[in-house]
């Protein structure tokens, strides 16, 4: 994992280059439902950074950060910082080359099941 410079350069944040994401650290961090609606959350925007504060999770804050930190060491989002807030992206250029159409498979599959839910 490298670290990433802010445009402040105080502080970084590791992430997985390309070549380091693995298709298993991917997939584990997509099984879990709170951090599958961040993605889904992120992929919806196109390409905005949000803050953590911005995703209404129903977990301790605790919680959210060890899903957010599990994304980021998978190689699914960018986090950088943004003054105090950590900013969150989606990596999607990064997984469509190493993976493509897998991402959104994911998200076709969820937004199914997430409508079969809502619908009963």
């Amino acid at each position: 994992m490298t670290p990433v410079a802010t445009a402040a350069g105080t502080r970084e944040l590791p992430h997985p280059t390309r070549a380091e994401i693995r298709l298993e650290g991917v997939l584990h961090a997509l099984s879990d439902p709170v951090r599958l609606r961040i993605v889904r959350d992120l992929a919806a925007d196109g390409g905005a950074l949000f803050a953590c504060s911005y995703f209404d999770l129903p977990v301790t804050k605790s919680t959210t950060t060890y899903h957010f930190r599990v994304l980021r060491e998978s190689g699914v989002i960018r986090q950088t910082y943004r003054g105090t807030a950590k900013m969150n992206g989606l990596r999607r250029d990064d997984l469509d080359a190493l993976f493509p159409g897998l991402l959104d498979a994911l998200l076709a599959a969820a937004a199914r099941q997430a409508a079969a839910v809502e619908g009963g």
